[in-house]
């Protein structure tokens, strides 16, 4: 990947910061049928499972914001730092794949010490 521009870059963006922003049906609305992520807590297949895997992590955020996004026509990561009752500065980038104008595949990578930490720590 060597652009920083192009069509899966701004779609990426733009699902990126719909969820950010709490709002899961338009981030879903990024997304083909098929969808699959990989993400730490698990392989998810089909929108129905994706929406089980973001909706509840997305209802939780208290505020997010982008990094940045780089892209091409195919591919694009996000990166991005979400704050959530569980945790602060929760950091985390996504890798995705866009076929025919929707996004088919995400790899998404969590810094997890932030949750690790909040753990030993209710304060955070």
């Amino acid at each position: 990947m060597t652009a920083t521009s192009g069509s899966a870059q701004k779609i990426a963006d733009e699902f990126l910061r719909a969820w950010l922003g709490r709002d899961v049906e338009k981030a879903l609305s990024f997304l083909a049928d098929d969808i699959v992520c990989e993400a730490p807590s698990g392989r998810f297949e089909g929108l129905d499972r994706y929406r089980q895997f973001l909706e509840p992590f997305a209802s939780t955020l208290i505020s997010g914001s982008v990094i940045d996004v780089l892209g091409d026509d195919t591919h694009a990561a996000t990166v991005y730092t979400t704050e959530t009752p569980f945790a602060k500065d929760f950091r985390g980038m996504d890798y995705i794949t866009v076929e025919d104008g929707r996004i088919t595949h995400v790899i998404s990578v969590f810094d997890l010490s932030p949750a690790i930490r909040a753990r030993g720590n209710p304060q955070h």
